[in-house]
């Protein structure tokens, strides 16, 4: 196979003739069609010479047409009629084409990426909202009716979703505790009051982070997990194949998943706090001398304990809910292909944590107002 090329010969002063040597086609172009578009530019061939040519297709009569922007004459391909019936078809395609749309500036384009976020936020609460809406409906139809309610699913998902979580709960809290300790005992120990590390390590656990660090965990642990599910479920066409059925895919799949999930971050939720003050008390114990007797005398002759747990077991109902619904909601929107499963259970994660984080900052407020 003969490699793609040319000379351009000048012809006098009635301009240039093209002379194509080798195969133009498509592997055999190489680089050979940017080099004559440039030393083309906007000159019009006076002839074409194919004495030399052997193959030419489409790819060829596209580089041909791209460089002779200047036309060729009528008589180009008398000697070679089959080239010139492709490089006929192939300019007049080129001609007729639609010429690409012009991109918009940096400051419509700015705009309209706002505008289809926008608009995406409304459509996600309006999906939302509609979920929600089935949700209810689906637990007061399993409310009137308990036989319907499948007992082993709600077991399953509790000790996947639950029992499964204490390690690494425990785990975290407990670390969170010891440095919420190492950061107070070398604090206060300035300003000689290396005492309140103990009521600082009480009142975060159990008012703020356990709850907080173990819903986190759960988001990006069980809501990718329900999503993940879920969505496999809708790209198999399982769930509809469940509507086919009479099966309610609320009652099937949703409501399991959230009754595991209500009853069980409490308890993931207490099982942090107590992870947490262990963490709290050993730091305590480690760089203070104050001993694990001290720690949780401190702790039980402070009667405002009560109320802080009493603050962070109230969240912990509220966060399982919106965990395990944000989950199943974003699993329940998946289409037909991966990239949409991805998309999903991404999204799952995000706006679980975020939820997190914004019911949080209102039961502050709150508790704040009630003085609490």
């Amino acid at each position: 196979m003969a490699t793609a090329d040319y000379r351009i010969e000048e012809d006098g002063g009635s301009g240039a003739r093209l002379v194509l040597t080798g195969d133009w086609t498509t592997t055999g172009l190489g680089r050979t069609p940017a080099r004559l578009e440039r030393d083309a530019g906007d000159r019009a061939f006076s002839g074409l010479d194919l004495s030399e040519l052997d193959r030419f297709d489409t790819a060829g009569a596209l580089a041909l047409v791209k460089a002779s922007r200047g036309g060729l004459p009528n008589d180009a391909f008398d000697s070679r009629p089959e080239a010139g019936r492709i490089y006929a078809m192939v300019e007049k395609l080129d001609r007729e084409a639609i010429a690409a749309p012009r991109e918009a500036n940096a400051f419509v384009r700015t705009f309209a990426k706002i505008g289809r976020g926008v608009y995406d936020f409304g459509q996600e609460l309006l999906l939302s909202l509609a979920f929600l809406g089935r949700l209810i409906t689906a637990v007061g139809s399993a409310a009137k009716n308990p036989r319907r309610i499948r007992w082993p699913a709600w077991f399953s998902q509790a000790e996947r979703a639950g029992l499964d979580a204490i390690p690494i709960i425990a785990v975290t809290n407990f670390f969170i505790g010891a440095v919420i300790a190492f950061l107070g005992a070398n604090l206060l120990s300035q300003f000689g009051a290396a005492v309140f590390t103990v009521q600082l390590v009480a009142v975060s656990v159990l008012r703020e982070f356990a709850v907080v660090i173990t819903s986190v965990l759960l988001a990006g642990r069980s809501a990718s997990s329900f999503a993940a599910e879920i969505g496999s479920m809708r790209m198999n066409q399982e769930v509809d194949a469940m509507q086919v059925m009479g099966v309610n895919p609320f009652q099937a799949l949703v409501i399991p998943r959230l009754a595991a999930m209500l009853v069980m971050l409490p308890l993931l939720t207490f099982v942090g706090m107590l992870a947490g003050l262990f963490g709290g008390a050993l730091v305590t114990w480690s760089q203070l001398a104050y001993g694990p007797a001290f720690f949780i005398q401190r702790i039980t002759e402070d009667p405002m304990m009560g109320t802080h747990l009493m603050v962070g077991m109230v969240k912990a109902p509220v966060f399982a809910i919106v965990v395990a619904a944000i989950g199943c909601r974003q699993g329940m929107s998946v289409a037909g292909d991966v990239e949409s499963l991805g998309r999903r259970v991404t999204s799952a994660v995000v706006q679980a944590i975020f939820a997190i984080i914004f019911l949080d900052a209102v039961f502050a407020l709150i508790f704040l107002e009630l003085n609490l």
